[in-house]
């Protein structure tokens, strides 16, 4: 774990998503003191450009881009975090507990997870929030939750399944250690590189599964979020007017959280599988050719 910690500091790319992922976390946990004013306060003309009162411009309603923007990085960031990480925790569990255990409840957790994986996760998710109509953050996370696991769990339980027989977990077993300590001391820590990538991508994935809902008209209307505002900017004809800043400023905001999160999780890749470290790897196969090419310059 340390030396993934090492590796994960040493990579430019980790330490620059780290970076832009702490900025835009900072950014919401301060929201009241960065934009004071009220996100649904008329301040403005409509659609007005950006300018040094509005450095964001202004909505069709006169509402302030730059507040709307940073209050609705709370919700989009924590409904984003709180989801992935519930997610991993629900497919890493499945996963383990299916991989370890093995016979029947490995077939009827498999059964499970095929069962929901072969079902179109966005599709699913708009069927189920039509049903219940405009939903909450609340509602969103837990749709998500409940139909996005079976991917981790898949790669948690193939893991698991190349580990379970491996020298040091029947060692354990052999000296009695209870089931729940191998799992936990034994197979868990081997897994931190495989959780981390789903982790990440789970949290990508939530952040665009709840801009999708809230723009297409599912989500809170009351409730400042990225998603909330495409999804204003597109009934009050945005682009069509030229108020490209209505749109833009959700949009990089949410393509800033998925770039932060991707450069981690190329990262966590690097970690998991040494051979995709193409710097290192390169370094060492070019000095490798320039010696043999030495070599038999000298032979010649």
């Amino acid at each position: 774990m340390t030396s993934g910690l090492r590796i994960l500091l040493q990579q430019k790319k980790a330490v620059a998503g780290l970076v832009i992922i702490a900025a835009l976390c900072l950014m919401a946990i301060f929201a009241p003191i960065i934009a004071p004013g009220a996100p649904a306060a008329r301040v403005g003309r409509s659609h007005q450009p950006p300018t040094i009162e509005h450095v964001f411009g202004t909505t069709k309603m006169g509402r302030d881009v730059y507040t709307q923007f940073v209050w609705g990085s709370r919700t989009s960031i924590s409904i984003g975090f709180v989801t992935g990480i519930a997610i991993t925790v629900l497919g890493t569990a499945i996963g383990l507990t299916a991989g370890y255990i093995g016979g029947r409840t490995d077939a009827l957790l498999d059964l499970a997870t095929n069962a929901v994986l072969v079902i179109p996760n966005i599709p699913l998710l708009i069927l189920l929030a039509s049903f219940a109509g405009t939903v909450g953050p609340l509602s969103i996370m837990t749709i998500i939750a409940l139909t996005s696991w079976p991917w981790g769990a898949r790669m948690t339980r193939s893991q698991t399944l190349a580990l379970r027989n491996r020298d040091f977990v029947t060692a354990a077993q052999m000296i009695g250690e209870p089931r729940w300590r191998i799992i936990f001391v034994e197979l868990l820590p081997n897994l931190l590189p495989l959780i981390g990538i789903n982790l990440v991508g789970s949290i990508i994935y939530a952040i665009v599964a709840q801009t999708t809902l809230e723009y297409l008209g599912f989500g809170d209307p009351l409730q400042v979020s990225w998603g909330t505002m495409l999804y204003n900017a597109q009934n009050s004809s945005a682009i069509i007017l030229g108020a490209w800043w209505d749109i833009g400023a959700p949009a990089a905001g949410i393509a800033l959280i998925g770039l932060g999160l991707a450069l981690v999780n190329f990262t966590f890749d690097e970690i998991a599988n040494p051979q995709l470290r193409s710097g290192p790897a390169l370094s060492r196969w070019l000095s490798l050719n320039s010696a043999r090419n030495r070599s038999l310059g000298t032979a010649q």
